[in-house]
C-alpha cells in the first residue's frame, strides 16, 4: 500500500490542497450568508426560501463534498511514508486538532441551516459574523502547523 501511494503522492497532495481550498471557501461564504438571512430576512418570505435554497446547496454541492475528499486526501497523505508525518512531533498533532475542530464547525454550520429552513434560528447577525473568523483561526493553525511543524 505504502508504493501506491508513494507513487501517487504529488496528485494526492494536490487534490489535497484543491479539496481544502474548495472547503474552505464554503466555510467562510456560509456564516456569511447566515449574517443576511438572520438581518434582513423575514421568516417564511420568499426572500428566506431564497437564502435556505442557496445555503442547501452551498453546504451540500461544494461543503459537503469537498470536506470528504479533504478528509480521504488528507488520511491518504498520513499513510504515504514519503509526506513525512512522524506522530512523536507535536505538529501533526495540532493539525489534527485543528481539522477536528474545522469539522465540528462545518457541523455546527449544517444545525444552524437546519434552524433557518425551520423557522427557529436564535442567533444574531453579530453572533454569525464572530463565528465567521473560527475557520480563519483554525487555518492559521494547519498551515503554520504543516510549513512551520510547530
Amino acid at each position: 500500500m505504502g508504493d501506491f501511494l508513494a507513487t501517487f503522492y504529488p496528485w494526492t497532495k494536490a487534490l489535497h490542497v484543491v479539496s481544502v481550498i474548495a472547503w474552505m471557501a464554503g466555510l467562510f461564504y456560509l456564516p456569511r450568508l447566515f449574517v443576511y438571512h438572520a438581518e434582513q430576512v423575514e421568516p417564511g418570505s420568499p426572500t428566506d426560501k431564497m437564502f435556505q435554497t442557496m445555503e442547501r446547496r452551498l453546504l451540500k454541492a461544494i461543503i459537503n463534498p469537498a470536506s470528504l475528499a479533504t478528509w480521504i486526501f488528507g488520511l491518504a497523505l498520513v499513510f504515504t511514508p514519503q509526506a513525512g508525518v512522524y506522530w512523536t512531533e507535536v505538529w501533526p498533532w495540532t493539525k489534527a486538532g485543528a481539522v477536528l475542530a474545522m469539522t465540528w464547525f462545518h457541523h455546527w454550520l449544517g444545525w444552524r441551516r437546519k434552524d433557518f429552513l425551520a423557522g427557529r434560528n436564535t442567533h444574531s447577525g453579530r453572533q454569525y459574523r464572530i463565528m465567521n473568523e473560527v475557520p480563519t483561526v483554525l487555518m492559521l493553525v494547519i498551515v503554520f502547523s504543516v510549513i512551520v511543524k510547530f
